[in-house]
């Protein structure tokens, strides 16, 4: 009887167990713990471009690959490292990075790479060898910029400078590259310098504090990392004639595209400053889509693929002469080279309007304005 039992349950065992063996295995696949590591975020690029990178991260070709996490260090080199630091041990498989400092995060940084942590940075830079960033030439930008500037100028003239976030390369690039320029031309004084931080607002107050002592007939030229809307608006509110502003050098702010539109341009949502002026502009953003990029690129590497050391993303110049309203904002409409957004669309004049790459299909202007893909 017992031998029976036993010959009657080895059967049953070995019909479960050749089951198991036949059965299909459906195993989910584990998603890279990716973490993004933002500095400074009082401002509207900062915003738009974690809105951006969040996108695709739940865009239908990344949901079921990235398990994205998000922490803010604010402007301390010392947090941003300690956070990393707890990442690392968190379990991190990359670490997507908007650096404080190019400098002083390597330690960090190399002690991630050297746990297996893919570290890639996006607009600012770590010069950590390990490190893979993800940016524009900042140098050629402020080269760029004030070349523009001083040919407006005639070669001569009195110039207001608002920079960005002091200590980031990206500020310190393209000071450098701006004074350069205007070293080489005697005819430009820069009278006044002040830092922004980026920020419409902060643009605002620092020049305000400037026109206390210099009024706008002894400023003939703006340079200005971000606040160029805000120096036309300042000075329509002063009462200076749309075909009397300054010229001002700066960033890709939507307010101060719109502004740069020809007088009597038809717009939706036009009002106050927020309206085409005219007024004489070159303007480039830091392409609010490099966060997005920067994680395309550290999924890649992590599924075995190789990506370059330094993604040198190409500059999108706008003046008066390229200048183009987005009737939608649509894909193939950016696609097609519409530049800047209907203030019906875009309430906030200091939204960034840089966020078209053909690199990154995944992400467009719903993207950036509520961090939704595209379908």
């Amino acid at each position: 009887m017992m031998s029976t039992i036993r010959k009657l349950a080895f059967g049953a065992l070995t019909v479960l167990a050749g089951t198991a063996l036949v059965a299909p295995v459906v195993q989910a696949q584990e998603k890279f713990k990716i973490f993004l590591s933002m500095s400074y975020i009082g401002n509207d690029w900062q915003a738009e471009a974690a809105n951006m990178l969040k996108a695709l991260a739940v865009h239908s070709s990344m949901i079921d690959k990235v398990d994205l996490q998000v922490q803010v260090a604010g402007p301390s080199a010392q947090k941003q490292i300690q956070q990393i630091n707890a990442m690392v041990r968190a379990g991190a498989k990359a670490i997507i990075v908007y650096p404080i400092s190019p400098t002083a995060l390597n330690g960090a940084v190399k002690n991630a790479c050297e746990k297996g942590v893919v570290v890639v940075a996006y607009d600012s830079i770590i010069t950590e060898p390990c490190a893979y960033n993800v940016h524009i030439d900042q140098k050629q930008w402020g080269i760029k910029s004030a070349e523009w500037l001083v040919d407006k100028l005639g070669g001569k003239g009195k110039v207001v400078m608002i920079n960005g976030v002091p200590g980031t390369t990206v500020d310190t690039l393209r000071i450098e590259g701006a004074k350069e320029v205007f070293a080489k031309n005697p005819g430009i004084e820069v009278v006044a310098e002040a830092n922004g931080m980026w920020s419409q607002a902060v643009g605002r107050t620092e020049l305000s504090k400037i026109l206390a002592t210099r009024p706008w007939d002894q400023i003939d030229g703006i340079w200005m990392q971000a606040g160029c809307y805000t120096a036309n608006s300042m000075q329509s509110e002063a009462g200076i004639a749309d075909d009397k502003l300054r010229p001002c050098a700066g960033e890709a702010s939507n307010g101060g595209r719109i502004q740069m539109l020809p007088v009597g341009t038809e717009v939706d949502g036009a009002n106050g400053t927020y309206r085409p002026m005219g007024a004489p502009r070159w303007s480039s953003g830091s392409q609010n889509f490099t966060g997005a990029l920067a994680l395309k690129l550290a999924v890649a590497k992590l599924e075995g693929k190789d990506i370059p050391a330094l993604t040198d993303v190409a500059q999108n110049i706008v003046t008066n002469e390229n200048i183009k309203l987005c009737k939608e904002g649509t894909w193939a409409e950016m696609k097609d080279g519409c530049n800047v957004f209907q203030p019906a669309i875009i309430p906030n004049p200091g939204w960034f309007a840089s966020i078209y790459s053909a690199e990154t299909p995944e992400v467009g202007l719903n993207a950036a304005l509520v961090g939704q893909p595209e379908d």
